[in-house]
């Protein structure tokens, strides 16, 4: 049988997870599996977590080189999150020739070509499962089970945090803020949720999961990004009564000659998609295959279980397979050249405006509409008797850019007090 040392970098919620599960379950995956996985280092500055987690004190260290230059480590975990100095580490771990797993999606989407290199110069893994998507194993199937297929376009609630917090302003008509602070509370949300609710976390692992799906490096940069900070919960409201649902989607398109739409943003989708049922916590990745159709993976998107259980499904196919592999493509900083990143995508809107309840407003609408071939198909007028009136219109496909202007000349009409909300609609 067998044997594989691991060392785990930090045992924080996640660190701490896959330190349960690999020892709970080593006599299991001894029968299964028929590899032996014991760990063998952990490093962690906080001694007495270690030791609290059954930790032996001589396999504790606080000394990355400690841990590198151990010869009965063969796989280092890297759960510490951050660039620095989790970067530093996986590297020094790659150039002593020992595979990497990692959960790292900020990390593996900013330095993901500096890693390979690494880990190609001393012939040594590189796994990231656990990086896009929790325990819901995405990158394991776009690598192994998509082989067969063009993939021509992936949609998905890929944040946990943004899912939970849409979700109880649409169940219980909470606030924005109401429900971020009840997602903080619950531990869904740090105390500082830029990267969640601003749409940082979304876009890294698109930029991952895009990458990987269209074999073409998609660089973070070239990713559209916009979070749920503005949403009101009256839009959520008015979106149910026209038969929608409101989730942050991150969206990727190939269409096979070298165009590549790439974006997170909220977004209406129909009661009736597949996405639509994914509430609370809970992830989900559509995607669609030229040969397999269309598929959808789902489940828990973060924690320390599910996690934990794609950071130990990493290290039992690092033990398995003897053979490293790395990206299908030209994995540098920059994308390639001929690449082109679509930034006039095509979408429905939804669009809520306030308006002076004046004969000709909507005329005016319609015709700023006209001028850029937009039509509309759903209008909703709100109130009556009062002076101001809140307009829901939802428009047929168009630009980005064109919308964008008529928008410009919207507020501009004398009787349009303020334009409230701009939502696309649909993935």
């Amino acid at each position: 049988m067998k044997s594989i040392g691991v060392a785990i970098l930090g045992l924080g919620v996640v660190g701490g997870g896959t330190y349960k599960i690999l020892t709970e379950h080593r006599d299991f995956y001894r029968r299964t599996q028929n590899v032996d996985i014991s760990v063998e280092s952990v490093l962690e500055l906080n001694r007495q977590r270690a030791l609290d987690l059954g930790v032996e004190e001589s396999k504790i260290s606080d000394n990355i080189a400690e841990v590198v230059s151990n010869p009965n480590v063969d796989i280092v975990v890297e759960v510490i999150g951050g660039v620095e100095p989790a970067r530093t580490f996986v590297l020094a771990a790659l150039h002593s020739g020992k595979t990497v797993v990692t959960s790292n999606k900020e990390l593996f989407c900013k330095y993901w070509h500096e890693l390979e290199k690494a880990a190609k110069r001393t012939n040594a893994g590189l796994y990231y499962e656990a990086s896009c998507v929790g325990g819901v194993p995405i990158i394991r199937t776009l690598i192994d089970g998509m082989q067969a297929n063009v993939v021509y376009r992936l949609t998905g609630i890929i944040n946990g945090t943004t899912n939970y917090i849409l979700t109880r302003m649409a169940r219980e008509g909470l606030g924005y803020r109401e429900a971020l602070k009840e997602a903080q509370a619950l531990g869904y949300a740090e105390k500082d949720p830029t990267a969640d609710v601003e749409g940082y976390d979304a876009a890294y692992k698109l930029s991952i999961l895009a990458s990987l799906a269209f074999h073409t490096k998609v660089p973070l940069e070239k990713v559209y990004r916009e979070g749920i900070a503005d949403i009101a919960q009256q839009d959520i409201s008015y979106g149910e009564e026209l038969g929608y649902c409101l989730k942050l989607l991150a969206i990727g398109k190939n269409d096979g000659k070298g165009n590549i739409e790439v974006r997170v943003h909220p977004a209406f989708v129909h009661k009736d998609h597949p996405l639509a049922s994914v509430s609370d916590s809970f992830n989900a990745v559509f995607l669609e295959g030229d040969s397999v159709g269309d598929i959808m993976l789902y489940g828990r998107g973060a924690g320390a279980a599910p996690t934990g259980s794609a950071i130990v499904s990493d290290v039992i196919y690092a033990a398995t397979h003897s053979e490293a592999k790395y990206a299908t493509f030209k994995n540098t900083q920059m994308a390639e050249k001929g690449v082109r990143f679509i930034t006039d995508f095509k979408s429905r809107y939804y669009i809520r405006f306030t308006a002076k309840d004046r004969p000709g407003v909507l005329a005016k609408v319609a015709g700023i509409f006209a001028k850029y071939n937009i039509s509309i198909s759903d209008l909703i007028q709100k109130g009556e008797d009062i002076e101001n009136i809140p307009i829901i219109l939802i428009t047929h496909e168009t630009g980005e850019c064109a919308l964008r202007r008529a928008m410009e000349k919207i507020a501009q009409i004398e009787d349009v007090v303020e334009i409230n909300s701009v939502i696309r609609v649909g993935g």
